[in-house]
């Protein structure tokens, strides 16, 4: 029985328990306008800035006034990773199989290198000061390392990734969309150490880590949520999402997980403990608004959205063409939660 209690008391110590639900809400719109679609965002916290993908742009919002202050060139940008303790941005454009390396004093352009075709998602990883770009027609991940922007290796993947995100211990984790898995790969070995299958119908995209609880939180097309021990591959919980699931983020301080749908829903999960979850609020975004960046600093998700048209005829490379979108309606909703300071 004493084992039992004090098992319980280092479980409430580090997830504190807690009351009512806070309630989320929509408290601002951010608009940009502009013209042409968009992917990830990534916030700097402590710098007080937002990096958005906009079609052929970067937008630099700073946070503290939500103006745009700088606009970088990209071609059909995808993911921006910063390398903070090296005082450089790296940015995937998915049109010309290019990584563009910035300034992020200057917020200006200080060199280009070449990688895979149409690079998509893109992540630092600062134990060996490299950067991973991982490219989806080409099923590889190139690697940079950010001191010299140097092209250092390049990583065979067994299908077409999605989302990354590092441990910041010398991994980093990939999801692979169309095989429905989860990839760990060593970052100084540059191998794939471990893969790990989801169900066949899963469809893996958005990806979020809690480092220190060792978990991943895998957004699915299969409108589920599916948390994996990244030490084992082990799945510990299922939860269900919204529709077209295309981001997630961790929230540490408040042991949230956030999943961001494009049917119009952005899903709040509670971490009741490493191994257990229960959803928390679904609040209403808007019809597309499938990504999204959280500043736990403010404990605020930024979430861009913008109306839509008709679709394009069909193409051979484009079957299924996305609706358009309306030039001039591109913004960031932004939504709080009660209890954050």
């Amino acid at each position: 029985m004493k084992k039992f209690l004090l098992g319980l008391v280092l479980i409430f110590s580090v997830f504190p328990v807690k009351g009512a639900s806070p309630s989320w809400e929509i408290t601002d719109r951010i608009h940009l306008g502009g013209e042409g679609g968009w992917d990830y965002q990534t916030v700097d916290e402590q710098a007080r800035r937002l990096y958005i993908s906009h079609a052929a742009h970067v937008l630099v919002l700073d946070l503290k006034t939500n103006q745009v202050i700088a606009s970088l060139d990209a071609t059909g940008v995808h993911g921006i990773a910063l390398a903070k303790d090296l005082n450089r941005g790296f940015i995937s454009n998915g049109g010309s199989g290019t990584v563009t390396i910035f300034d992020l004093t200057t917020l200006k352009p200080i060199g280009s290198v070449k990688v895979g075709q149409n690079p998509d998602a893109i992540c630092y990883e600062p134990v060996t000061k490299r950067v991973f770009a991982f490219n989806g027609r080409s099923q590889s991940a190139s690697v940079i390392d950010a001191r010299t922007g140097q092209k250092v290796g390049e990583i065979p993947l067994p299908g077409k990734p999605e989302f990354a995100q590092v441990d910041g211990a010398g991994s980093v984790f990939d999801n692979i969309e169309d095989k429905s898995l989860v990839l760990k790969i060593d970052a100084a070995k540059l191998t794939v150490i471990a893969q790990w299958s989801l169900p066949a119908e899963s469809e893996p995209s958005a990806l979020a880590i809690d480092p220190a609880g060792h978990r991943l939180f895998v957004g699915c097309g299969d409108q589920k949520l599916i948390v994996l021990n990244d030490e084992s591959g082990q799945v510990v919980s299922t939860i269900p999402i919204g529709k077209g699931v295309d981001a997630a983020a961790y929230d540490s301080a408040h042991h949230r997980v956030f999943a961001s749908c494009g049917e119009g829903v952005l899903n709040v999960i509670e971490q009741k403990s490493s191994d257990l979850y229960s959803s928390e609020a679904n609040i209403p975004t808007e019809h597309g608004a499938r990504t999204m960046a959280f500043d736990s600093l403010t404990g605020t998700a930024y979430v861009p959205s913008a109306q839509f048209g008709p679709p394009a005829a069909p193409t051979a490379d484009h079957p299924k063409p996305r609706p358009s979108i309306i030039p001039g309606t591109f913004q960031l909703l932004v939504l709080r939660a009660a209890d954050h300071p």
